[in-house]
């Protein structure tokens, strides 16, 4: 038994340590479509796994079986072992067992049973996820908790809205996520999470962990944000558990010098400043407090907020003027007698939805296309107009040609029909898969005057508008925010929503400026289409006014 506790350990630590042995590129964290992949390699090794712990308990059971059978042989021969001898058999059957037999089990206890699983988990860990997919699924987890405001107990304990498959975190997994905040001098998450685990070790969780380890974590990330007196509390509590833990010592004894030059500056602080502050006080309390309107908040506040589905509220007269409808689009023959339904859902910018306007069967086929080609999504720098990776747009997307599949074709003349917008001169079909807590922080469609060569190896002009497919409904999360004006678009398969990006003038409308909120819980697929100016002619003629 003893080779048992010996070997699986050992083979179970190079599985996990050959996570951090594969090539990089693969960002599997910017695309749940592509990590599904990923559950079906690990199935495949745990397969192989079982093999080798089947045909090892195999042997072993043998050899306790050689075991059992001689030390029950031997236990009679010890008591009288002349006598035992002296049967010829017997003294055969020693000569036979020491010449020959303890050979054979030599060979058995070294034969290798490991060929099997080792090969298979050589060829399938060059596609295992890298250090940099952990550290993006970890802040991803950060990015969720920030944006939609949960803490880390609710989180460690998987209450998430829309959940189906509800997931614990360990005191280990708490304590990795604090670990990598700490690595990215991230002192706010780090004691989030060291708290978390901390409390699930108080509450008598098992762990390899031990409590003086995450309060030392604890105790720094709270000084680091300037709260000694906390973080002295945390270092008394460590040593209590360890007295001679030497860093501890040493902050204990920095802290209290730094809370007692607190205390004695503020003693030393002159009367006067306390009479002011008391005046200031009084001040702000008769002056009335204003509200903030929306578009004095900070960008960066808006677009949680209408993530988290707390945007402004349209007046009753601004939404009476938004309409539900049957749409053929001027008459246009392939809508005549089987009209679209279109909604309006927002007035300024004018953002429309078309009701089931793609097919399930449709959007299989976009996914199976698009699948085996989708790449980390990239954005075009404004300085240089190179494309690169960026940590606010978490994705992955492929491009599809009207030309390689007649569906594509079908969708990209649909398109067309409804908008009364050429396609000849759009861009092809884009089809995106967003990952773990995927986002797309706002942005723009269109180039803007400080970016004249934004769309200029393209040759047709600016994108004049966006057409966005969504193709899988979202459990939470996910929406389409527009932060200047308070609108928020939320996913439902099978529609599709429409904006001009350009006034008719062909000026730029910088209320479109928009967000794709991080993905809560769920799999977010859409596909969009950006429209050019060329070949719009006279389908959209230029106006006349800036901003008509």
């Amino acid at each position: 038994m003893l080779s048992l506790r010996m070997e699986l350990p050992c083979w179970c630590l190079l599985l996990l340590s050959s996570l951090k042995s594969l090539s990089a590129g693969n960002d599997f964290y910017t695309s749940i479509g592509q990590m599904t992949d990923l559950l079906y390699t690990e199935k495949d090794l745990v397969t192989s796994l079982k093999d080798y712990i089947r045909a090892e308990e195999n042997k072993l059971e043998r050899v306790k079986q050689w075991a059992d059978k001689l030390d029950s042989l031997s236990a009679t021969a010890i008591q009288d072992p002349e006598g035992f001898l002296g049967h010829p058999v017997n003294a055969f059957k020693l000569m036979k067992r020491l010449n020959t037999e303890w050979g054979d089990l030599e060979s058995l206890v070294l034969s290798d049973t490991t060929d099997g699983f080792i090969s298979n988990l050589t060829i399938q860990r060059q596609h295992f996820p890298t250090d940099e997919d952990q550290t993006g699924a970890a802040k991803a987890l950060l990015r969720l908790q920030d944006t939609y405001r949960l803490d880390a107990h609710t989180i460690s304990t998987g209450d998430l809205p829309g959940v189906k498959h509800k997931s614990l975190m360990t005191v280990e997994d708490c304590y990795e996520l604090a670990k990598i905040a700490y690595s990215d001098v991230d002192y706010y998450h780090t004691e989030l999470w060291m708290a978390q685990a901390l409390k699930q070790l108080e509450e008598g969780e098992e762990s390899t962990l031990d409590k003086v380890t995450v309060l030392d974590y604890l105790s720094y990330s709270i000084y680091q944000q300037g709260d000694i007196e906390r973080a002295l509390e945390y270092t008394k509590e460590l040593l209590a558990l360890d007295p001679e833990h030497q860093r501890a010592k040493g902050n204990l004894k920095y802290f209290e010098f730094q809370l007692e030059k607190q205390k004695k500056a503020a003693e030393d602080e002159p009367p006067k400043k306390e009479e002011r502050e008391k005046r200031d006080t009084t001040e702000k309390k008769k002056k009335p407090k204003k509200k903030a309107t929306f578009q004095l908040i900070p960008e960066r506040k808006k677009y949680e907020m209408l993530c988290r589905g707390e945007g402004i509220r349209m007046t009753p007269r601004r939404e009476s003027r938004l309409f539900c409808r049957y749409y053929d689009n001027n008459r246009n023959p392939k809508f005549v007698l089987s009209p679209v339904k279109q909604q309006d859902e927002w007035d300024r910018p004018y953002i429309v939805r078309y009701l089931d306007i793609i097919s399930d069967r449709e959007i299989e086929r976009v996914k199976q296309l698009a699948k085996p080609r989708l790449r980390r999504a990239t954005i075009s720098n404004p300085i240089t107009g190179v494309l690169e990776t960026a940590p606010y747009r978490i994705s992955k997307s492929a491009w599809l040609t009207g030309y390689e599949d007649p569906m594509i074709e079908t969708i990209n003349q649909r398109i067309e029909d409804l908008t009364g917008l050429e396609m000849d001169t759009a861009e092809e079909l884009q089809v995106a898969n967003y990952g773990v807590g995927g986002q797309y922080e706002p942005h723009f469609d269109f180039g803007r005057k400080d970016e004249p060569d934004a769309f200029k190896e393209l040759g047709t002009g600016n994108r004049i508008a966006t057409w966005l497919f969504y193709m899988s409904d979202v459990a939470a999360g996910g929406a389409t925010v527009f932060p200047d004006v308070g609108a928020a678009v939320w996913p439902k398969k099978g529609s599709a929503v429409f904006w001009y990006n350009l006034f008719a003038s062909g000026e730029g409308d910088y209320s479109t400026r928009h967000a794709a909120c991080p993905v809560l819980v769920g799999n977010k697929w859409v596909s969009n289409k950006w429209i050019h100016e060329r070949g719009q002619e006279w389908r959209r003629p230029c106006g006349l006014n800036e901003t008509e």
